[in-house]
């Protein structure tokens, strides 16, 4: 099979990398196995990114490899250890490249070196248990998962940044025209569609360098598909100067540089976008003795119609240098006059599923369908394993009004409710009303082992702060008993000795008035 050597168009599958997962830890050292939370988040994954690099002149490595993928981000770990980020992957293409989805709809028009175009970003890694702790969830046993990246399908077609392009029936000698003020190589041969792809060449006059681009032969139909310069016009689009290769020893009967320029002037102008191109019109082949004929029958009218008119001969070199010049001349005023492009970066996001709202809620014959930024993400960061990750998820929807909203709108218990794409959603038995913490001894995310207000802790603390208080024999046990029996230790609201002294008996000794 061949091997192209020109690629101005190719679709690409471009995949950025998984977020990390986060961890679910508990920091444990000697003589303290409970320590808290220390679950570390994990990393972002990698971007694809597509960067315009002013040495890439064509598209052929990405038709050979039509599949990218960037790395995905590391996991988390305890001790607060967060993974690693995944590695962006960029990817050089040449100046001019227009991205356009499967469909034809334009993502972004790529010109000036150094400009980039973040197409597919990368997933967000998920939180670990450590960064969902908070004063009411003081260690959560679970984490969030990490987020895929972007997946999708582009196409890259190339449109050469040249400053000069050249346009013509086959054979009018475009590319001997290129080789004469180039360093350019084209195949040249006697036979119509000689040349089967642009080629560049790089020119010098005076002090200004430009480049010249030529187009595979237009014939008339292009517009059409006839012939193969059709196909390549888009490669002008950016030219400063149109020049049209006149071919005036042609030896096809009816044919005469007039007519040729009026058939390839109607293509232009059906192709559309070309209309304010400065023309100028180059009639080759002058070396010939009936092609400078010609060429003098015609200069005259090209000139009238508002033309710069040059005969040219790219065999012999007449006439080239005044050529070279008058191009030179506009390529100055075209860069004088064009703002300076400045490197951009662009990111690629894809519109939200929910539009303006967070979420929205249509009843389907599925059952009711949840789409929303929020809740889509959310699911996608839920571990459905455990059941405190998926109690926080129905946390977060309720939160969120996703609860009160099907109530309003009519859902019933039992009824199904689809949270996603439709391809790949998830489905729930809605329940309304139902507190996902309320079957658990303590609210989801709570260890009661982390509580301040443990009782125990409390009474050891009481009966330590008692001891320096405690009456001569009185033990610890003592105190403690006379902390949990208040009533029983406590003041008195009587006279020892009195009236109403309970264990107060006139035979007891001491109680005689007389001794």
């Amino acid at each position: 099979m061949a091997v192209p050597t020109f690629v101005d168009r190719v679709s690409l599958h471009v995949s950025a990398g998984r977020g990390g997962h986060g961890v679910a830890s508990v920091h444990r050292e000697k003589f303290k196995p409970l320590g808290g939370p220390d679950g570390g988040n994990g990393g972002p994954g990698g971007s694809v990114i597509l960067r315009v690099d002013p040495d890439v002149t064509t598209l052929i490595d990405y038709h050979h490899s039509p599949k990218r993928s960037a790395s995905s981000g590391g996991h988390g770990a305890g001790d607060h250890k967060n993974g690693g980020h995944g590695a962006d992957l960029v990817l050089p293409v040449p100046d001019g490249t227009l991205v356009t989805d499967p469909r034809g709809n334009v993502l972004a028009d790529l010109v000036g070196p150094g400009t980039e175009l973040v197409v597919a970003q990368g997933g967000r890694g998920g939180l670990g248990n450590a960064a969902l702790a908070s004063a009411k969830r003081k260690a959560p046993g679970f984490a969030l998962l990490g987020e895929p990246g972007d997946e999708l399908e582009i196409v890259l077609e190339l449109k050469v940044v040249a400053d000069i392009g050249l346009v013509g029936f086959p054979s009018a000698g475009k590319s001997s025209l290129i080789a004469a003020i180039s360093r350019a190589r084209p195949k040249i041969a006697d036979y119509p569609f000689t040349t089967l792809v642009p080629n560049l060449g790089v020119v010098s006059a005076g002090d200004t360098t430009f480049t010249v681009a030529d187009v595979p032969g237009l014939i008339e139909g292009a517009s059409d598909g006839r012939g193969l310069g059709h196909d390549f016009l888009r490669h002008i689009e950016r030219c400063a100067a149109i020049v049209h290769v006149v071919d005036t020893a042609s030896i096809e009967p009816g044919r005469n540089p007039v007519d040729d320029l009026d058939v390839i002037e109607l293509e232009l102008s059906r192709y559309g976008g070309l209309e304010d191109r400065p023309r100028l019109v180059a009639l080759n082949k002058i070396d010939v003795p009936d092609g400078r004929d010609i060429a003098g029958f015609v200069v005259d009218e090209l000139r009238g119609r508002g033309f710069a008119v040059f005969e040219v001969s790219a065999a012999s070199g007449e006439g080239m240098r005044e050529l070279t010049f008058a191009m030179a001349a506009i390529v100055e005023a075209a860069r004088a006059a064009k703002p300076v492009v400045e490197a951009t970066r662009i990111v690629l996001r894809p519109p939200s599923a929910d539009g303006k709202d967070e979420f929205t809620i249509t009843s389907t014959s599925d059952g009711w369908r949840v789409r929303g930024e929020k809740p889509e993400r959310w699911i996608r960061q839920t571990d459905f394993s455990n059941d405190e990750a998926v109690g926080f998820l129905a946390d977060r929807l309720n939160r969120l009004g996703v609860e009160s909203k099907l109530v309003e709108l009519g859902a019933e218990e039992g009824d199904a409710v689809l949270i996603g794409d439709p391809d790949n959603a998830v489905v729930f038995d809605f329940k309304p009303g139902i507190d996902a913490g309320a079957e658990i001894l303590s609210r989801r995310g709570e260890d009661q082992r982390f509580d301040d207000s443990r009782p125990a802790a409390h009474r050891r603390r009481a009966i330590q702060e008692a001891l320096p208080d405690r009456a001569e024999g009185e033990t610890r046990a003592d105190v403690a008993r006379r902390l949990d029996q208040p009533e029983v230790y406590g003041p008195t609201s009587y006279d020892i000795g009195g009236a109403e002294d309970p264990d107060w008996a006139e035979n007891d000794p001491g109680n005689d008035p007389e001794e």
